[in-house]
């Protein structure tokens, strides 16, 4: 490593840098220019000796232009560049990397300098709004006032938290292990349509009056309605509040303290109105999302997730384990809908290797353990678990049916049950883990589950070229199982959930979909809707 360090530094020196030595961190420091059309500005460059981070660049001296906000410029003049996420650090070419990174600054500076660049200032803005964090489990979007709680810790620390639900909150800080007391307070939710960016002065505001002027700013009647609702929880309490701001892609607000003022105790005994509101101090709050909304659709923006629709799932085996905990992350059991788990077995040692649950789970049901298990993930999921033999189940009313026992002879009675009135999707593990397979049966004339059974006795359909091999073992007593492992479940549980997802986003062809797990093999039957068989004995009647 010594001598790519050298090699970095000659190559620094022949671009005007001068080496001065290492850091706290024992990072290689260095003093030099960024040169730009708008001129030459000093900065000091910090490198890693290990080339895995990215070089810290700060400017020496901040111009005038740039103050007090500019974006891509943090407080202390350090130039945000790159984000390491956006690029891949090549460590065996040091001297070039460091190079590039150099001219990436310099490049991003001149941009800033040049005024190219100013709507970045919305998309850092919690960058430059140093804010404290408060928790937002609000489900509905709903404005004005919500109830609102400070969780109160040891030391006299407060932590904002604005819900709808008092009693789904609770549970969820249960869980994460808040066991602090909670304080109620006024908080209130005010919508705007702009987005925010950093004030040009009074910066980063410290009180009402600097809050409400930049808000002015942005939105003149967004600040009248959050001085309104100041205006009223100052009369309520006599300590805090609590204002959101619902910006069309940001949540941020501000945590006022009735019992903080900037006034001198003399002329705050005689303040009243304005005077005094606008004189009490303020925390910044960054917005913390907690609600099963923003959980569910985050990692999949402009699909519609499972909420709102009740789901059954057959089957909490091998699949149904896995199946049930991505069906919830993807909104399965919230929004007002409803999850049901079926399984009347109960989680054996021999299931261990390739179950979603544990020990903790052993010698108990399997679907009472998944209920456990996604309450505690998340409290607010509902879902009912039924300890019965899927025949004798009382469902309900359904959106979707999933069958994930992998029982073909429980696959044909659901089709008959089911087929031709709610939507069926069936997922299953083809021999000892060679490939999984799905299919979405609709009302109507789509093929069951039966049906593809029908087609593949007469020779159609097949799932691998050649023979599927038929593979059984067994460890004594326990009997003989098909051994594969939990990986092709888990695959049987992401084809699945992916067309679960596809059913709710109307787009559920091809309705036979497979994945191979196994390279040896290759796939006969590529994705594609499947005919309905003729006098199907399950969905022809």
């Amino acid at each position: 490593m010594g001598s790519k360090n050298e090699a970095v530094i000659e190559a620094l020196e022949a671009r005007g840098f001068r080496y001065v030595g290492r850091d706290a961190q024992r990072w290689l420091s260095f003093v030099g220019d960024l040169s730009t059309s708008e001129g030459a500005h000093g900065c000091e460059l910090e490198v890693d000796p290990e080339f895995y981070e990215l070089p810290r660049v700060r400017l020496i001296r901040v111009p005038a232009a740039l103050r007090p906000i500019a974006p891509h410029i943090g407080e202390n003049g350090s130039i945000c560049y790159l984000t390491k996420s956006t690029v891949v650090l090549d460590f065996f070419d040091p001297v070039g990397q460091t190079l590039r990174c150099i001219d990436e600054a310099q490049s991003v500076l001149g941009k800033v300098l040049r005024k190219e660049m100013v709507e970045d200032l919305t998309e850092e803005f919690f960058v430059h709004w140093y804010a404290n964090q408060c928790l937002f489990d609000v489900q509905r979007p709903i404005l004005g006032e919500v109830p609102g709680f400070c969780l109160l810790g040891r030391s006299g620390e407060r932590y904002p938290v604005i819900t709808d639900d008092l009693g789904a909150t609770a549970l969820k800080l249960d869980v994460m292990g808040f066991e602090a007391k909670r304080e109620r307070i006024p908080a209130y939710i005010v919508k705007t349509d702009v987005e925010p960016r950093p004030g040009q002065k009074e910066w980063p505001p410290r009180t009402v009056a600097e809050f409400l002027e930049w808000q002015r700013q942005l939105d003149g009647r967004c600040a009248r309605k959050a001085e309104q609702r100041l205006g009223e929880a100052s009369r309520l309490t006599k300590q805090d509040a609590l204002i959101i701001i619902k910006s069309p892609k940001l949540l941020y607000g501000v945590h006022v303290h009735f019992d903080q003022s900037v006034l001198p105790a003399e002329k705050r005994a005689v303040a009243r109105g304005t005077q005094r509101l606008y004189s009490y101090k303020i925390s910044r709050l960054h917005v913390l999302r907690l609600d099963n909304e923003y959980l569910a659709q985050r990692n999949i923006p402009g699909m519609k997730t499972l909420a709102g629709k009740r789901i059954a799932v057959v089957g909490c085996g091998t699949i149904g384990g896995y199946l049930i905990d991505a069906l919830a992350k993807a909104g399965a059991g919230t929004g007002g809908g409803q999850l049901t788990i079926v399984d009347y077995e109960v989680l054996g040692p021999q299931n261990l290797g390739r179950h979603r649950l544990g020990m903790a789970h052993l010698f108990a049901n399997k679907a009472s353990g998944m209920r456990l298990t996604l309450q505690l993930d998340n409290p607010s999921v509902s879902v009912r678990a039924l300890e019965v033999d899927a025949r004798h189940a009382h469902l309900g009313t359904v959106d979707l049916l999933i069958d994930a026992t992998g029982d073909e002879s429980l696959g044909h009675w659901l089709a008959a049950r089911y087929a031709n009135q709610i939507p069926m999707l069936s997922i299953w593990i083809e021999g000892p883990g060679i490939a999984v397979r799905g299919l979405m049966k609709m009302p109507g004339s789509s093929a069951c589950y039966r049906c593809l059974c029908n087609h593949q006795r007469a020779g159609g359909l097949p799932t691998v070229e050649g023979a599927m091999p038929v593979l059984r073992a067994g460890h004594g007593c326990e009997g003989l199982y098909v051994p594969f492992p939990a990986t092709v479940s888990l695959q049987a549980a992401a084809l699945g959930t992916e067309m679960a997802l596809a059913w709710i986003n109307n787009a559920e062809s091809p309705s036979l979909r497979t994945r191979m797990t196994d390279s040896a093999y290759e796939l006969a039957t590529p994705d594609c809707d499947v005919l309905k068989a003729e006098r199907c004995p399950a969905c022809s009647k």
